[in-house]
């Protein structure tokens, strides 16, 4: 589903998608049905995330005989911003083992709500085929936008950001500074707080993931 207002947008509003998003919204959901949910989502929203990916005409032999096949185009890598996105990250890669992976750590600064950079490991030649950028939570969009900024100067013509959950805030600050990289998410939630926190939103995916919240 797309919208006029986010044309950069495109939320899936698949019923198992949902069905298990509700679920992983839940207060009472602990951190090992939750870590295997974000993985299940993942693994599904990455089906429609690919649709446009470039590919090229091979020839395979069949037990039956030879045949016209496709195969993705290029080298295909998928950087997850760290920590919450790494669970996403496994269930992309369950999907498309081929991939490599990139780390991206950016922490938030809680007075400023901006990103501050920790940790940088890319593979090289990002530029020889698409990137999808992974993080579970686009709230104020900071750290998307550095992320997004670290890739491409990195060498990464082709970006596509997949979030499970989204605030309108970050999505517009997106489409202000990358218009071209599209967001695929699971929900659009109503807005941000002032923390900084998306509403109605899940808490912070990396703690619940990984059960450290306090």
């Amino acid at each position: 589903m797309t919208s006029r207002e986010f044309p950069n947008l495109v939320v899936f509003d698949h019923p198992l998608i949902q069905h298990k998003l509700s679920h992983m919204r839940e207060r009472s959901t602990g951190f090992r049905p939750f870590r295997a949910l974000l993985y299940q989502i993942a693994g599904l929203m990455v089906f429609e995330a690919t649709r446009s990916f470039p590919t090229r005409n091979v020839e395979v032999d069949t037990p039956i005989e030879r045949t016209s096949s496709k195969r993705l185009e290029g080298t295909i890598t998928v950087v997850p911003v760290l920590r919450s996105g790494l669970g996403m990250t496994e269930g992309i890669l369950e999907m498309m083992p081929e991939a490599r992976v990139g780390h991206l750590g950016l922490a938030r600064d809680e007075e400023t709500l901006e990103p501050v950079v920790y940790l940088r490991k890319l593979p090289k030649d990002l530029s020889e085929g698409p990137v999808i950028l992974v993080d579970p939570m686009l709230a104020t969009g900071g750290s998307a936008v550095e992320a997004i900024r670290i890739l491409k100067n990195a060498g990464a013509a082709d970006i596509r950001m997949m979030s499970l959950v989204a605030a309108p805030e970050g999505v517009l600050r997106l489409l202000r500074e990358h218009p071209e990289v599209p967001i695929y998410t699971a929900a659009l939630d109503r807005q941000l707080n002032e923390r900084g926190f998306i509403c109605p939103g899940l808490g912070d995916a990396g703690d619940r993931m990984y059960g450290t919240v306090t």
